[in-house]
């Protein structure tokens, strides 16, 4: 619970450094290398984005208070525009991507539609679905990333309704798995009544061309598809960005969306960071930056082989969860961690299901092997403690997860 975790000062915490390095923080006085940053590509810290924060505040101030239905300032059209060569495709750009699902789903999703959203969608796409119940729009929920369930209720549907979204994340945010977007786009293909609404908050800058993400990295733009990404995290700017099949279909939403009339913008000095991030991503050097972040994917990968520990999916995502099955190991990993000096989040009961807690571990650019090292090699040694101490062992643990241990010995 809630009140459990700040008991234990695992949640609610500040960082206490004056100047932040992109690579530690200070909580209660202790200096941890930090784990917990979905700041993948780690531009965070960039001196160019600090410089061009600094000027768009110089030429526009601290905010520019009118909503966008009224009136934006000329770096709106600039970073639009840079996000539309990056993309080819035609985009909007709100504050974030919660505003961005809440303008979207209650203008694209028509009367006689229904929904269909994977049960590990990210909960702002299922509180923007909640807006369609005063509609009785048709919503079900079907197991993760399971394209024969999904095409089994397609089956049912489709003689009912006139369009069925479906809407998954690209990559989830909590184990770090993608979703299968070869094997969706085939569904789009053999059933025209399919669209796809694809939140790939957590795919975004570190693959793909121009860092456009992990979704379109897997599979071409389909005309049935609206794509939503964030510039909070990997981009290491603000804002929630939605690309449109066509410019028809963003017109709609732009001029329909409740956020464009009712909320505020981007402030102009994150508009200065997104512009300066953007120009990173039309440029060569994102590839390379792509490339160093895939080493050390590739060498958690490795070392958690090599420590057989209980990594839950072997992604090639930034984004890794080793599971430890009952809340309290969680509660005591994050502690007995925090003790050697590295901090992560853990995920427990809502995030994940009440027995499959975990470590969830993402790696920034920003980190070096030796902090790789360090984490996985105390995790190593303090894991089997916090299982005695919880009386479970690591067979427990994939059971939990109906996997099979990888590294069970044949006799």
């Amino acid at each position: 619970t809630a009140q459990t975790t700040r008991e234990l000062g695992i949640i609610h915490l500040q960082d206490e450094n004056d100047i932040a390095d992109g690579r530690h923080i200070r909580i209660k006085g202790q200096v941890l290398v930090n784990f917990g940053t979905c700041g993948y590509m780690g531009l965070e810290m960039d001196e160019r984005f600090k410089a061009a924060t600094i000027d768009a505040t110089q030429r526009y101030g601290t905010a520019f208070a009118s909503t966008r239905a009224y009136v934006t300032i000329k770096l709106y059209d600039e970073i639009e525009d840079l996000l539309t060569r990056m993309f080819e495709k035609p985009v909007v750009l709100l504050a974030n991507v919660t505003l961005s699902h809440i303008s979207n789903i209650p203008i694209l999703i028509g009367d006689n539609d229904c929904v269909i959203l994977d049960t590990q969608v990210h909960d702002s796409v299922q509180t923007a679905v909640q807006l369609l119940k005063g509609r009785n729009i048709h919503v079900d929920i079907i197991r993760h990333n399971r394209i024969d369930i999904l095409e089994h209720k397609i089956n049912k549907l489709k003689e009912k309704y006139n369009k069925i979204w479906y809407m998954p994340d690209g990559v989830y945010s909590m184990f770090g798995d993608g979703a299968p977007m070869k094997e969706i786009t085939q569904l789009m293909d053999k059933h025209e009544q399919l669209h796809l609404y694809v939140d790939d908050t957590h795919g975004m800058s570190w693959t793909g061309k121009n860092g456009t993400g992990y979704a379109l990295n897997e599979v071409p733009f389909h005309d049935r598809m609206i794509l939503v990404t964030s510039l909070n995290k990997a981009f290491s700017a603000a804002g929630g960005v939605t690309v449109f099949p066509n410019e028809k279909t963003r017109d709609l939403v732009r001029n329909c969306g409740r956020p464009f009339i009712f909320s505020g913008p981007i402030q102009p000095p994150m508009l200065g960071a997104c512009i300066a991030a953007a120009k990173i991503h039309l440029s060569p050097e994102i590839y390379k930056m792509q490339q160093q972040l895939k080493d050390r994917v590739n060498y958690i990968n490795q070392k958690c082989d090599e420590l057989e520990l209980p990594l839950i999916f072997k992604n090639q995502t930034p984004i890794f969860f080793i599971g430890v099955s009952k809340p309290s190991v969680a509660y005591s990993m994050v502690k007995r961690m925090v003790n050697r000096g590295f901090f992560f989040n853990l995920s427990v009961f809502p995030s994940v299901a009440i027995n499959n807690a975990g470590l969830r571990i993402p790696v920034s650019r920003n980190h070096s092997f030796e902090d790789i090292d360090g984490l996985l090699n105390n995790i190593a040694e303090e894991l089997p403690l916090a299982l005695e101490e919880a009386g479970i062992t690591k067979a427990d643990i994939y059971k939990a997860f109906k996997m099979e241990n990888p590294y069970q010995k044949v006799i």
